[in-house]
């Protein structure tokens, strides 16, 4: 395994609000995570969570600290800057999958890649190879509303893994899940991350599922703690 550092939180501070009123979310959070681990974030709603999955995918700024994506000092950057890092590093998985409504489960995987510049070949080509990596081979030209909610997810999971991120985000992907479907999904998920050798940092409430990543943290009281170490 390469230790190459993908992504380091130095010092995370989080404020909401001011004076009186201000709420301390993330207070000197610290954090690294190298190329092919796969870390568990967990802890209960309303922790931070979520707070550090946005400042991590940079959809959220820290009232202090230092962000590196791929090395990159991101905590200055232009919304420019750090939209194209978001586009070419960093990839997403939501509770809710997202999908667009109207367009297939070819065209939801093939759009983010359009999108970066490539060709429409290019595009479909990955997008098929990642569908039938998640099981769906025969549901490409399906929309989303013709998809069971696992079903929705593995595209949500292809979409996010499209433009090879070198991380991949994901803020509970399994939450709106039946306990059979989330563990099917979230096996494919592990199977892609160690297939393509990125970085995932992984939020979730399932004790079964963060046991199976590679270390286990959490927010306590604005800080971050390293709770125990797993073998993949």
């Amino acid at each position: 395994m390469s230790e190459k550092t993908v992504l380091k939180l130095d010092n995370i501070c989080r404020t909401y609000g001011k004076k009186e009123t201000a709420l301390q979310v993330l207070n000197g959070v610290n954090l690294q995570i190298k190329s092919g681990e796969i870390v568990a974030l967990v802890g209960p709603s309303g922790s931070g969570k979520s707070t550090l999955l946005h400042i991590a995918g940079l959809l959220d700024t820290p009232t202090s600290g230092t962000i590196f994506v791929q090395g990159v000092n991101m905590s200055k950057a232009s919304d420019k800057a750090r939209t194209h890092m978001r586009s070419t590093a960093i990839g997403f998985v939501y509770q809710s999958h997202l999908l667009l409504p109207d367009f297939n489960a070819l065209e939801n995987v093939m759009l983010p890649q359009l999108i970066a510049g490539k060709s429409m070949k290019e595009a479909k080509e990955h997008a098929l190879f990642l569908l039938e990596e998640v099981g769906l081979k025969e549901r490409v030209l399906h929309r989303s509303g013709e998809l069971s909610g696992g079903e929705q997810q593995r595209v949500a999971i292809a979409r996010a893994l499209a433009n090879r991120p070198a991380l991949l985000l994901a803020d509970e992907p399994t939450g709106n899940l039946d306990p059979k479907t989330s563990q099917s999904v979230f096996q494919t998920l592990l199977h892609l991350v160690k297939q393509t050798k990125l970085s995932a940092f992984i939020a979730t409430h399932n004790p079964e599922l963060a046991a199976q990543m590679t270390r286990q943290v959490s927010v306590q009281n604005g800080k971050l703690v390293e709770l125990k170490g797993n073998a993949l």
